[in-house]
């Protein structure tokens, strides 16, 4: 699959570590994009990356949305192009929360547990 080249002030979606958002190029790298979030795609999952859908790890880690208008380099084959509207931060937020909350309420399971309860925490700090 061949990538595509963006430039700057082009609006993408990305997926960084387990997240996706929508963004604007700002920068470009030799392997990866500079992306500015302005939404919210898909929430990130909770846990440990490194072993998915497991309790029993180390540390369970918190896992924030990228902020409002914050940078991060999102590797080149993670970036595709986005020709909607773009929805307003807080809102697809709160969207990205719900359905994630949603999709880990379905099935009580150890790992749904913990990450709806960092996610619920999550929300109390995102929406005050």
């Amino acid at each position: 699959m061949s990538e595509q080249d963006f430039k700057i002030g082009d609006k993408v979606t990305a997926i960084y570590k387990t997240g996706k958002y929508i963004g604007e190029v700002t920068d470009i790298r030799p392997a990866a994009y500079l992306v500015k979030v302005l939404a919210v795609l898909k929430h990130p999952m909770q846990g440990d990356l490194h072993n998915p859908r497991q309790t029993e790890v180390s540390m369970f880690h918190q896992r924030r949305a990228l902020a409002f208008r914050e940078q991060t380099n999102v590797p080149k084959n993670m970036v595709r192009t986005f020709d909607e509207e773009i929805p307003e931060y807080t809102e697809s937020l709160r969207e990205a929360v719900e359905k994630m909350k949603g999709t880990l309420s379905e099935v009580q399971t150890e790992w749904n547990d913990k990450s709806l309860q960092l996610l619920e925490d999550l929300a109390a700090d995102y929406f005050k």
